[in-house]
This record gives structure tokens, sequence and C-alpha cells, in this order.
């Protein structure tokens, strides 16, 4: 990632630098939010039954609300993921970072992952919480 005067990657001295993710970004400009996005299609019709490809279809559709407001897959500074299977989640690491590269490119933001009991949509397998900010010279 790379940093900018509005965008700064938090790594306190002495620690390993995380794979995939970042520990911390300290950002300034606008934000973008999305609400928690499931792996359906835009008309609400679940293609794949497993995380993986549940979990592409989720990135692109928060890529699609991020631009919406303006911003890209570079300014998404953190996520959450909520899984339905942790074991399913770690399983699907290749596949999900093979899709994580197609959809968003090289992205590393602040990330969570968490195991949780259902979704609201029965079929569901992940929901993902994106914020992003959009830097002032991007506005």
């Amino acid at each position: 990632m790379v940093e900018s005067p509005d965008r700064t990657i938090l790594q306190p001295p002495g620690w390993p630098r995380p794979k995939g993710y970042a520990n911390g970004i300290a950002a300034r400009g606008r934000l973008v939010f999305t609400a928690g996005v499931i792996g359906w299609s835009a008309d609400e019709i679940f293609e794949h039954a497993d995380l993986a490809g549940q979990f592409r279809q989720a990135l692109i559709n928060t890529r699609a609300i991020l631009a919406e407001g303006g911003a890209e897959p570079a300014h998404i500074v953190r996520m959450t993921c909520y899984v339905t299977d942790k074991r399913e989640y770690a399983a699907s690491r290749a596949a999900i970072g093979e899709a994580w590269r197609e959809v968003l490119g090289k992205v590393f933001p602040c990330m969570a992952v968490v195991e949780v009991k259902g979704l609201v949509e029965d079929a569901a397998r992940i929901e993902i919480e994106t914020t992003a900010v959009v830097p002032e010279e991007d506005r």
C-alpha cells in the first residue's frame, strides 16, 4: 500500500509486518461506509453456495457500493468479515486471496474476521462491512 499525506500505515516498531492486512491506518478525508454486504447478486440471488464464491461476490458488491460514494478499493481502510464457519474460511484462503487480488488489487486494510452463529439471510456464508476514506485530493 502506498502511503500519502492523507494515509499512514500504523506499524509499531519491532512488530512483524502482517500478511494481507494492516495493524492500523491513520487517514484523512471523506468517509464512505458500507452496510453488511453479502455474497448475492444484484438480483438478490446466491449464485454460489460456498464461502469462497460468496466472498468474491461480496467484494464485487462492496466495490460497486463504494464507487457510488466516489471511493475506490485503494481508499479502503477497514473491513470486518463475519463468517458462519471459520474452518471453511481457513480452507478457502487461497481462493479468497485470488478473489481479493482480482477484485480489489493490492489493498491491505485493517481487518477482522469473526465467526458468527448465523446471518440474517440463511444462505449467506459471509457478510462484510467496509470503511473507506477518500483523500482530499481525490474529491
